[in-house]
């Protein structure tokens, strides 16, 4: 693959290229769907994909293609100088300085699972099908299923600049997940439960995702909206993440420069209580966005977004940064044939109170465990989307509430803040432990 790459480079530097970088991607798939224990879907795919960034001077131009056949890449470099050369010239445009580049040896992340893949289909349709079958077990009221999934991803990956930086590295994902279907004297609701890891052998067993599935099920039965009010809000840890991600798109480079962010000069402002710090790290041994450089082959890190409140660092590549007039974050990431500004493992360090704990100390208020909609304004911060939780009384779960509306302003959500879980657990790319919000708008009936 590095092989290619150099050779692109070359090529581009021939037709008249100034600088250019290049990236491969290799990638092989696998998802199974059984429902009520018959197959469902099965897929198999393989992708390759090359992008190529050209520089004439300051002008810059992008392109990719599937096909890696010597006569398809040969256009592929002529077409991207022809761009460059009739584009407009942009005096931040550039590769980042050569001094920057990760340098070898590059860190062994552990993210591929040389045996993981092993598996044959049967295998891993039994994986699902154990999975929905533990749901559908679990109580009488579970009566159908939206299905049971079992997914495993590889792919290799490898990026090279024309000064100098040349790198590749493997990756795998596996997931599993199932939605049962609880019903009760005509009522009927459904709930989901799953898990991602870069080793197979860390997935959690099948027969546990599916008993928590249909115990998230099982709960929402007998939901009923509640009066429109103001109260205390605690948000699960997935939802919980949510609010993480708005968070961090709102510090991205791209929604900063063009003033589409409610961060815009906030940097080293308060945005949040002194019990929020949110960290960024794509250091992380097998973390599910761990990669051991960036998409301009910066060397990964960990950056302290939001220090106990503060807004400590935005989320830059190396042209956003140019914008802004700060350093790259070195969250670059190759976006089909361009560069985008992306978060890797990205999650709001743990409090000391346990989510019971955060419930107990509630005397009326809402505790969610989904989300609907995508009601967000990334501009003013505005937040407002559909909800799904349990009612919380004297320190209780009550009963489960549907048909409402949560609404608030993130930076005063932040702000908020009263209470941080110490249950964060890296599920997903992006996580938190339990939030305590002190008040937020209720909206019902």
């Amino acid at each position: 693959m590095l092989d290619l790459l150099v050779d692109l480079l070359d090529r581009a530097a021939a037709k008249g290229a100034s600088a250019a970088d290049a990236f491969v991607g290799e990638e092989q798939s696998f998802s199974a769907q059984v429902r009520l224990g018959q197959v469902d879907t099965v897929k198999h795919a393989r992708e390759r994909r090359l992008a190529l960034r050209v520089f004439v001077g300051q002008s810059v131009a992008a392109a990719s293609t599937s096909d890696l056949s010597r006569g398809s890449v040969g256009r592929l470099v002529e077409e991207a100088v022809s761009l460059a050369r009739i584009t407009s010239p942009d005096e931040l445009a550039g590769l980042p300085d050569a001094a920057e580049l990760a340098r070898p040896p590059l860190p062994d992340l552990d993210l591929a699972d040389p045996t993981g893949h092993d598996l044959s289909p049967e295998e891993k349709i039994d994986l699902a099908r154990r999975a929905e079958q533990a749901a559908l077990d679990a109580d009488p009221r579970i009566t159908n299923s939206e299905g049971g999934d079992f997914s495993d991803h590889r792919a290799r990956y490898a990026y090279a600049t024309s000064h100098g930086f040349a790198g590749e590295y493997q990756a795998s994902s596996f997931s599993l997940s199932v939605a049962p279907v609880a019903a009760s004297g005509g009522e009927m609701q459904r709930d989901s439960w799953y898990h991602v890891a870069r080793q197979r052998a860390a997935l959690e067993a099948p027969e546990e995702i599916g008993r928590t599935a249909a115990g998230r099920a099982l709960r929402r039965l007998g939901a009923r909206p509640v009066k429109t009010t103001q109260v205390p809000v605690i948000f699960d840890r997935e939802t919980a993440a949510s609010l993480v991600r708005h968070l961090a798109g709102a510090a991205s480079g791209p929604a900063l420069y063009r003033g589409a962010s409610f961060l815009v000069n906030r940097l080293g402002q308060s945005v949040a209580a002194p019990s929020v710090t949110i960290v960024d790290d794509g250091t992380r041994p097998r973390g599910l966005g761990s990669r051991p450089f960036d998409g301009e082959g910066l060397p990964m890190r960990r950056t302290v977004v939001v220090d106990r409140g503060v807004l400590a660092s935005y989320l830059l590549d190396t042209y956003t940064g140019r914008k802004l007039g700060l350093a790259s974050t070195h969250h670059a990431a190759r976006d089909g044939s361009g560069v985008s500004v992306s978060t890797t493992n990205l999650y709001l360090a743990a409090g000391a109170a346990s989510p019971e704990a955060l419930i107990r100390s509630v005397r009326s208020g809402l505790y969610v465990t989904e989300l609907i909609g995508f009601g967000v304004n990334g501009v003013t911060g505005d937040y407002s989307r559909g909800a799904v939780g349990l009612w919380i009384e004297n320190g209780e779960l009550a009963y489960p509430v549907e048909e409402i509306t949560i609404a608030g302003n993130l930076l005063d959500m932040f702000h908020a803040v009263e209470g941080v879980g110490n249950d964060l657990v890296f599920r997903d790319r992006t996580a938190s432990p339990t939030l305590l919000i002190g008040r937020m708008v209720v909206a019902g009936s």
